[in-house]
């Protein structure tokens, strides 16, 4: 292995190799990406997956809405498909939350972003006859939205930045960060000491203990969250958009051979390494139920099993993105709280710019560490703080 590198990317998921990428493409390709086990092989494998543009904040509506361009034309960016699939995306809210999907539709119209206010009794006509609505339900939709494949997403990023020059390791952790006199001065490896002047943190619910080593506190809870499997009854319902229901407290999705994938629960587990990678039975139960609720279409559909995946969750809700004050060199990119995916391109290319240029396209000091000590933090207008 190179024994020095311009930078080294810690972390191999679909955060780590979009920063790579993009430092590569603006001429950084001395850049080293360090995986401890396979690209995408964690958080990343185990996403839902979905774009969507709906948030209570500017900066992360206008990142996931700059993102989906990227979905949609990553053959032309990197060579290789994304996996992007347009299903639409409708947001249902309960009536007392109606002012605030209004408020958040305006923010996001602003941006640019293809979304409208929606009248739940005659929606837009492509759904009008898969979803039931309670009276004075507020409904947000985005024609564009759908969903993408994170481990094409990721591997494509890595393949292209490879083929500019920059290094990927897999199989080989970073044990820890060295830093001499406030500056980084390079990572220990299992195969030996790489020598760099600048580290990025973007090992999602493994980086505190690495941090914590270096003095850095970053608030970050390891959180569980279940993917459900139904098989559709095809011709009751062949397809169906996505959606995100604040009422029922899920997201659901339609996937390729008749599927609907739906996203229940956020748990807390003590460790990123040896928890419950399933379903459970309670859970499946649950959930079917309230989205049969929503889609009486779904009755007939039938279990066909699931996963957990992991979030790094922030009190907020939102990333960590950005410089460590007190160490010259060192970079974060975590806490993505289960909405990391979508943003994915804006954000290595936000941090490859801030490496790079030392300025942003798009501002995201309100994403700073610090905002935990000044309590400037993000707020979600709805229940479901993954909206925020």
């Amino acid at each position: 292995m190179n024994n020095t590198a311009d930078v080294v990317v810690a972390g191999g998921g679909v955060m780590g190799c979009s920063i790579l990428y993009n430092l590569a493409s603006m001429g950084m390709r001395q850049a080293l990406l360090l995986e401890s086990g396979t690209l995408a092989g964690g958080s990343t494998g185990r996403s839902m997956a979905i774009l969507r543009m709906h948030y209570s904040n500017e900066v992360t509506a206008r990142m996931a809405w700059e993102s989906l361009a990227v979905f949609r034309h990553f053959e032309e960016v990197t060579g290789g498909p994304s996996g992007y699939v347009r299903t639409g995306y409708l947001l249902v809210a309960q009536p007392e939350y109606g002012r605030a999907l209004r408020e958040n539709v305006a923010m996001q119209q602003r941006v640019g972003v293809d979304t409208a206010v929606v009248d739940a009794d005659g929606m837009v006509p492509m759904a009008s006859g898969w979803f039931t609505f309670s009276e004075g339900e507020a409904c947000a939709y985005e024609p564009e939205s759908g969903y993408a494949d994170p481990y094409l997403v990721a591997t494509g990023y890595a393949r292209k930045a490879q083929e500019m020059g920059a290094a990927v390791r897999t199989g080989t952790p970073v044990g820890s960060i060295e830093v001499e006199d406030g500056k980084v001065a390079g990572v220990v490896t299992g195969d030996g000491r790489v020598a760099t002047r600048t580290v990025v943190v973007a090992t999602g619910v493994w980086s505190q203990p690495m941090l914590a080593a270096l003095g850095v506190d970053v608030p970050l809870e390891c959180v569980r969250h279940q993917v459900v499997t139904l098989r559709r009854p095809s011709e009751a319902l062949p397809d169906h958009p996505t959606i995100g229901d604040v009422v029922n407290g899920l997201s659901a999705r339609p996937d390729s051979a008749g599927l609907t994938l739906v996203g229940v629960g956020e748990e807390p587990v003590p460790s990123p390494d040896g928890y419950n990678q399933g379903v459970d039975w309670i859970a499946m139960e649950d959930s079917t139920k309230r989205l049969v609720a929503r889609m009486p279409r779904l009755a007939g559909a039938y279990y066909r099993g699931g996963w957990s995946g992991l979030f790094d969750v922030t009190p907020d809700w939102h990333p960590v993105l950005g410089r460590v004050e007190g160490i010259e060199g060192l970079y974060l990119a975590v806490g993505f709280s289960g909405h990391g995916f979508k943003l994915s391109p804006m954000v290595g290319q936000t941090m490859a710019e801030l490496i790079v240029k030392g300025e942003t396209t798009i501002d995201v000091s309100i994403l700073g560490l610090d905002r935990f000590r000044t309590g400037n933090l993000m707020r979600s207008k709805y229940p479901l703080a993954v909206l925020a």
